[in-house]
């Protein structure tokens, strides 16, 4: 059995830190003994995305914040789907992750951190949210592996009907809040509802080849 790799730790404000693996050619991003992404499993990241941007009709110029850079999977298929006038907002927390897309995981990257519609930040997606009003027609969030805080607690604001109506006040009317998780969570589902949105869930296989574990996506049309 081939050994896993260890590449690389990163600091997590407020949390555990991450760690960067490699085994067989593919990379795993881990926190304790969870596997949060891998680079053989992107195709609920591309869903994510890509189902998305159909809701609002395939614009060509959506202005788009995702949450949590990741392995890239969901911003290279934003950034796909769109045109050259699109504006994309990354909220990446973890300086560490977006050093291994530069670094390791450079030829994943695929050069998408210094594509000019992406505007890349260190910064907590909640606070990017926060400060925002009608600006987005889209956000993306990928940063826990369902609505709870679970690479750090404060992340559980973003779930809250305090922090969903947030994002609802972010959004412009009819955009979308798309949630990935992995996994249902019905009470969620009506906490969406009672936050002002019109709810819809996918599952969604992990891997492209449609093959792997179900993952769930919510989608949640500002009403």
């Amino acid at each position: 059995m081939t050994p896993r790799e260890l590449i690389g730790v990163a600091e997590v404000p407020g949390g555990p830190p991450l760690r960067l693996m490699k085994h067989a050619g593919d990379f795993i991003i881990m926190l304790d003994r969870n596997e949060l992404m891998s680079s053989r499993m992107s195709g609920s990241e591309v869903a994510l995305g890509v189902m998305t941007l159909e809701r609002l009709g395939n614009p060509a110029a959506p202005r788009v914040l995702i949450g949590g850079y990741g392995m890239g999977f969901t911003l290279r298929a934003v950034l796909a789907a769109v045109g050259s006038e699109a504006l994309v907002t990354v909220a990446e927390l973890v300086p560490g992750v977006l050093e291994w897309a530069r670094g390791p995981m450079a030829e994943l990257a695929a050069g998408c951190l210094d594509d000019p519609r992406v505007d890349m930040r260190i910064a907590d997606v909640g606070a990017v949210i926060g400060r925002a009003r009608d600006a987005y027609d889209a956000i993306l969030l990928d940063v826990d592996n369902g609505p709870d805080g679970l690479t750090r607690d404060a992340n559980d604001g973003l779930y809250t009907p305090a922090g969903l109506a947030r994002a609802r006040t972010a959004l412009r009317p009819g955009g979308f809040l798309a949630i990935w998780s992995a996994g249902t969570d019905v009470k969620f589902t009506r906490r969406l509802s009672e936050a002002g949105f019109t709810v819809e869930e996918a599952q969604v296989r992990a891997r492209e080849n449609g093959k792997g574990p179900r993952h769930n996506i919510w989608f949640a049309r500002r009403r």
